[in-house]
């Protein structure tokens, strides 16, 4: 099958569901990967690329890096403003899936849960389910949604649509390679007991695989699922 992972920055498509798109290609699968934003320049007031451009350059080879540990067939990296793609007109955010759905035409796709703190999230999460609209012939028959550490988890229950996973991926075998390819992303990895450090990712992994009697695991939500007899 063809898989497209659409994440709004570098180290989402890893945290997200790295341990499946690895078990995705060991079986054979072809993984592509879409980044839409730049994720840097909004750690300060103005969005200065010139001022961000060794930390962007660095976040670019971190995430060919992790591709690479991954076995990524095509990462392809894009320019929206990070934290700030709620500035940017919905359709050209539609418009830059849905090229890179015609030139991949994924059965799945994985993106992110509309409930995150992150707007980035959010904003992906929208403009993926509008380019992923079940029109005749459209390739993609499933749509998942994926969990961040330190921006799911950090949306209360009553101000957004709460993750309850439905969906399980056994990563029992391929999560020392999520974990190998967040080590490219050392420069976003923090410290425990902060959730996005290694600690926390691993034991989400173990929880998630506990809920359903297996090793290690990636939890989604699923958006749609479509059976062509």
């Amino acid at each position: 099958m063809n898989i497209l992972v659409i994440a709004a920055h570098p180290d989402d498509e890893v945290l997200g569901c790295g341990g499946t798109i690895a078990q995705h290609i060991q079986k054979g699968d072809k993984v592509n990967v879409l980044i839409l934003a730049e994720g840097a320049t909004s750690r300060k007031s103005e969005r200065n690329r010139v001022e961000f451009q060794a930390e962007l350059s660095a976040l670019e080879i971190s995430a060919n890096q992790a591709s690479q540990i991954l076995g990524v067939s095509s990462l392809s990296m894009h320019d929206f403003p990070d934290n700030r793609m709620d500035s940017c007109d919905l359709l050209d955010v539609v418009k830059v899936i849905e090229q890179s759905i015609e030139k991949h035409l994924p059965q799945i796709v994985y993106t992110h849960h509309n409930g995150d703190v992150n707007i980035d999230h959010r904003r992906t999460h929208e403009a993926v389910v509008t380019a992923c609209r079940p029109i005749p012939k459209h390739s993609v028959h499933t749509l998942l949604f994926f969990e961040i550490p330190s921006s799911t988890e950090w949306q209360p229950p009553s101000s957004a649509t709460f993750f309850a996973p439905n969906w399980f991926v056994d990563i029992s075998e391929t999560l020392t390679l999520k974990l190998k390819a967040l080590e490219a992303y050392e420069s976003e990895m923090r410290s425990y007991p902060h959730p996005r450090s290694p600690e926390a990712i691993e034991y989400l992994a173990r929880w998630r695989g506990a809920t359903i009697g297996v090793k290690a695991a990636e939890a989604f939500m699923l958006g749609r699922n479509l059976i062509r007899c």
